[in-house]
C-alpha cells in the first residue's frame, strides 16, 4: 500500500519520502485533489505559520479532499505545522483548521525569569498517556526532535496519545480513530523515528 505524501508546498516532503526509502515502505508525493482523492494513507506534513498552510491546502483545492479520506477511514498522519492543523484554530492566526480535532494551538509562554526560549527547538521524550499503533516497538527511552513555537491544546483528554516537556507539559501525539499527529519531526529523529514511520507504514 503506497503513502501518499501530501505536497503543498510547506513541508519536508522530500526528507519524509526519503526516510519511507530507507524503511522499504512505498510513498509518493500528492499535490492534486485526483491524486489525494485516490490515497489509501495519508501523510500531512508542514513548517511554516498556520494560515499560510491552511491557504496553501485552500489555493491547491486539498481541504475537501483530505477532509473526505479522513471521513472515509483512510489513515492519516500530520506531523508538526500538519499535526496542528488538524485543529479547529490556531492563536497564530484568523483561519479555521482542519476541525479533525476539538483543538486550539496557543503559543509558549514561558516566565520572564526563565531561560527557556521559544521557538522550542530540540531533542524531547514522550510520557506516554494511552497506548498507539505509532509508538509499538519504542520505549521511554525514545527522543524525537522538535521545532516549534505553537501546541496543540485538546478539549478531550482522550485524544492525547504522549505529552513532552518544554516548561511543563504539553500535547506531543494525538489520536482519534484513523486520524494521528505528531508535533516533533520523525524524518529527523533518527531511529526513533523511523520506527515511528514504520509503525505508520504497517498501519
Amino acid at each position: 500500500m503506497t503513502i501518499s505524501i501530501l505536497d503543498y508546498g510547506l513541508g519536508n516532503a522530500g526528507s519524509i519520502s526519503n526516510m519511507f526509502r530507507k524503511i522499504g515502505a512505498s510513498a509518493a508525493m500528492a499535490a492534486t485533489p485526483a491524486e489525494l482523492g485516490s490515497a489509501s494513507k495519508i501523510l500531512l506534513p508542514g513548517v511554516g505559520s498556520f494560515d499560510a498552510g491552511m491557504r496553501a491546502l485552500e489555493a491547491r483545492g486539498l481541504v475537501e479532499p483530505l477532509l473526505e479520506r479522513a471521513r472515509a477511514g483512510i489513515p492519516i498522519l500530520g506531523i508538526c505545522l500538519g499535526m496542528q492543523l488538524l485543529a479547529r484554530a490556531s492563536d497564530e492566526g484568523a483561519l479555521p483548521g482542519l476541525g479533525l480535532f476539538d483543538a486550539r494551538c496557543q503559543r509558549f509562554q514561558m516566565p520572564a525569569a526563565s531561560a527557556l526560549k521559544v521557538p522550542h527547538m530540540g531533542w524531547a521524550l514522550l510520557a506516554r498517556q494511552r497506548d498507539s499503533r505509532l509508538l509499538r516497538g519504542l520505549d521511554e527511552s525514545a527522543r524525537f526532535y522538535f521545532v516549534h513555537s505553537y501546541h496543540v491544546v485538546c478539549a478531550d483528554r482522550q485524544d492525547v496519545v504522549a505529552t513532552s516537556d518544554y516548561g511543563g507539559a504539553f500535547v506531543s501525539m494525538i489520536e482519534r480513530g484513523n486520524v494521528m499527529g505528531a508535533q516533533f519531526h520523525p524524518e529527523k529523529s533518527h531511529r526513533f523515528g523511523m520506527q515511528l514511520l514504520r509503525n505508520f507504514a504497517e498501519i
